[in-house]
């Protein structure tokens, strides 16, 4: 039963990520935007202080390297675009779908893996996955966010506007 409502939580969680994601997409890019979320998560990291959350070194090797994997996943699909001289995320059909998957996957191992991890060693283990999945795409959209700003001030000082 409570596999259930974590599944079902997650995905509603999920839906409300796509949906913030996606009015985002309507208002201009900022590097603020970019470099608070994975300030934020960062927090997370003090559950390590507690001895319940700790992870061994190989599951926090596997975290990271399914965060990366994920992460080239989201850079791929994240793009910048210039509309009215300010820098937008480019919105993709795509993303949403990408996400959702993304999640399935995340709910399948969590179910694969649950009965073989204490629930602290567990959560321990999602929270580095999503650390290692944001920080590389979040510096990826930063460097993106960075050379369309470059774009757009060489279109503004010729004169040239789409």
């Amino acid at each position: 039963m409570s596999l259930i409502i974590s599944i079902i939580i997650t995905l509603v969680f999920g839906a409300g990520i796509i949906m913030i994601r996606m009015k985002a997409s309507k208002r201009p890019a900022s590097v603020k935007g970019i470099i608070i979320p994975p300030i934020m998560m960062s927090t997370g990291a003090l559950m390590f202080v507690i001895p319940f959350f700790r992870v061994s070194l190989v599951d926090i090797l596997e975290a990271v390297a399914m965060g990366l994997v994920f992460s080239i996943i989201l850079i791929w699909t994240t793009k910048f675009e210039v509309r009215h001289q300010y820098v937008f995320i480019k919105r993709t059909k795509a993303f949403p779908v990408i996400l959702m998957g993304l999640l399935l996957i995340r709910i399948f191992i969590k179910y694969w893996i649950s009965g073989s991890l204490e629930v602290g060693e567990l959560s321990g283990m999602f929270w580095i996955m999503a650390f290692a999945m944001i920080v590389p795409w979040r510096i990826v959209m930063y460097f993106q966010y960075k050379n369309t700003e470059k774009e757009l001030s060489k279109v503004e000082v010729s004169g040239e506007y789409e």
